[in-house]
C-alpha cells in the first residue's frame, strides 16, 4: 500500500513540484492550498506524514500544527514544518512539529527528511 502525504502550503509551485518528486518515489500525495477545517482533512485523508507551510491561509501553519497535535485521533501523525522563514526551527518548535525544512529546499533534503521522519 502506497505512503500517504499531505502537504498544506499556498505555493501552487511548490505542491506541483512536491507531489511530483513523491509521486516518483511512489507516494500517494494529497494537497491543499489553506488550512480551513484542517483537523477534519487530516481524519479524512489520515496520512502517513503531514507537511506543513508557515505561511498558510485561514489559521496559519502554527494554530494547525497546534490543532492537529492536538486531536488525539491524529496527533501521532508527524508534521514537517516547512518554510522560507530564517527562524523555521524556532517555528517548528512553537508548532509542536516533529521537523522542520527549511525552504528553499532541494529534492534529495525533502526525499531525505520524509524518509528519516517515517523511521521514527
Amino acid at each position: 500500500m502506497a505512503k500517504r502525504i499531505l502537504i498544506c502550503d499556498d505555493d501552487e509551485d511548490i505542491l506541483s513540484i512536491c507531489t511530483y518528486i513523491l509521486e516518483e518515489n511512489g507516494w500517494e500525495v494529497h494537497t491543499r492550498n489553506h488550512c480551513r477545517e484542517i483537523v477534519e482533512t487530516v481524519e479524512e485523508i489520515m496520512p502517513d506524514i503531514i507537511l506543513m507551510d508557515n505561511w498558510i491561509p485561514e489559521m496559519g501553519g502554527i494554530k494547525a500544527t497546534q490543532a492537529i497535535k492536538a486531536t488525539p485521533s491524529i496527533s501521532q501523525i508527524p508534521i514537517i514544518y516547512f518554510s522560507a522563514n530564517n527562524d523555521v526551527k524556532a517555528l517548528a518548535k512553537v508548532a509542536g512539529a516533529d521537523n522542520f525544512l527549511a525552504k528553499p529546499f532541494d529534492i534529495e533534503e525533502l526525499e531525505k527528511i520524509v524518509s528519516s521522519v517515517l523511521k521514527q
